[in-house]
């Protein structure tokens, strides 16, 4: 028996459910840390006097770092191994966090923000390939979803604190900023025993260590492990650049292309949206403390979306279940673009918190499954950090667009990328239905 039917016939149990705590705390610090900028954004405005240009750019700061933490996550973790590229990335995000709390100048700020960067790019690239490696076929798609679901609980943490600490005094974002970085020691500890994924220990030669890996899950689960048989056909071990060279080798190019295009579109939408949100109701009228609320029942809209998607991965698959929420997001960015009232922009804000991040719950599980195991992070890290580069425009494009085209603007542009990564995905995207990671891989 193979690690993989091994790793098949395991009954989910209270194993995949720690995976599924440890790894959705993680991204759920990540949504903190992404979210809580954009509360703490007009304070820092008026505290350093930032024109819109110089805010925008303060946005970005944390997508430089991310950019590169997700693309050389995925390459490091393919040679090297998924568990020390995870913990590693998770230290690197405390240190940027708390660093950002005690800046004195928007300067040192964005430096900051752009070593946290590093971890939460690295850390978002590296869980779902990880995690999802140890995740029977009939389950990974909620699993999976589920797992991207916990960035909805940092968003809605970040409305929160920016609720209760920004506006209540001068150094109120501080707290903000620091507080997100602080319960990360307590999850480094707790994360400190989780097992390196035996498909990668086997695939890079190490059968011996898979199976030792696979028999003590297999005993808390209370399945039978059977006897260790060496040999097994194991995966060519490439390059650095090998490996993102062979992303666009002849079986594996339209797929890359097709994922690099929409992580690009739904993380342009999403960071344009969210990044500039509270930012944006103020601009049109709303009081701090009136945008601000609104901005909690939008986050929370989050919840939802993304559990919601988790189970029509399953039942639906992911291609479809992507397709359908980002068609209902492009529709939701039109009525923001269009409705005026304070109730109408409600609404439509909601309905588009809710139908993007079910888009993004799709898109973490369908992602890593459509590369094979020894491409697996290399192929997700890159597809986040070509995503990342949308996230790094968005601040700067918001920011030059608003004054220009106003709310109607930024928000039709929204719906038109919205498009873009719906097209990409229905045309040439392919099913993982019902498929183990080993028939998908082998497909290339």
């Amino acid at each position: 028996m193979s690690i993989a039917d091994r790793l098949e016939r395991l009954p989910f149990s209270g194993f995949h459910y720690r995976l599924l705590l440890l790894g959705g705390a993680g991204y759920c610090f990540d949504g903190l840390d992404g979210a809580i900028l954009a509360f703490v954004m007009p304070a820092l405005q008026h505290l350093w006097g930032l024109s819109m240009i110089q805010l925008g750019l303060l946005g970005s700061g944390a997508f430089f770092g991310y950019f590169i933490g997700a693309l050389s996550a995925g390459l490091v973790a393919d040679r090297w191994g998924r568990r020390s590229v995870m913990m590693w990335a998770l230290a690197c995000y405390c240190v940027g966090s708390l660093v950002s709390a005690l800046c004195v100048s928007w300067h040192g700020f964005v430096l900051a923000r752009v070593v946290a960067g590093l971890g939460t790019g690295a850390e978002s690239a590296i869980i779902a390939p990880y995690l999802s490696e140890f995740v029977p076929r009939r389950y990974r798609g909620v699993f999976t979803g589920a797992l991207a679901g916990f960035f909805s609980f940092g968003f809605v943490g970040a409305s929160l604190l920016g609720y209760a600490l920004v506006p209540g005094s001068a150094n109120g974002w501080r707290w903000a900023v620091g507080l997100t970085a602080c319960p990360v020691v307590m999850l480094l500890w707790w994360r400190r025993a989780l097992p390196e994924s035996p498909r990668w220990l086997e695939g890079v030669g190490r059968g011996e260590a898979a199976h030792s890996v696979l028999c003590d899950i297999e005993k808390r689960v209370g399945v039978v492990s059977p006897a260790y048989e060496p040999g097994a056909v194991t995966l060519e071990r490439a390059s650095v650049g090998g490996q993102f060279a062979r992303l666009w080798g002849a079986g594996l190019r339209r797929v890359t292309a097709m994922s690099w295009v929409l992580w690009l579109s739904v993380t342009f939408s999403y960071y344009a949206f969210f990044s500039w949100l509270p930012t944006l109701l103020i601009a049109r009228g709303f009081t701090i403390t009136h945008s601000f609320g609104f901005s909690i029942a939008i986050c929370v809209a989050q919840i939802p979306g993304y559990f919601s998607a988790g189970f029509c991965n399953e039942y639906f698959g992911r291609k479809a279940t992507v397709v359908t929420y980002l068609a209902a997001a492009m529709l939701s960015a039109v009525a923001m673009a269009l409705v005026s009232s304070s109730g109408g922009i409600l609404a439509a804000g909601m309905l588009l918190s809710f139908f993007m991040n079910g888009a993004f719950a799709g898109l973490y599980a369908y992602t890593p499954e459509i590369f094979p195991t020894v491409l697996r992070a290399t192929g997700m890290g890159s597809a986040s950090a070509v995503g990342r580069t949308g996230a790094i425009a968005a601040p700067l494009l918001i920011g030059a667009l608003y004054p220009r085209a106003g709310f109607a603007g930024v928000f039709g542009l929204t719906a038109l990328i919205l498009l873009a990564g719906a097209l990409s995905i229905l045309i040439f995207g392919p099913s993982t239905v019902n498929r183990s990671l080993e028939e998908i891989g082998d497909a290339y």
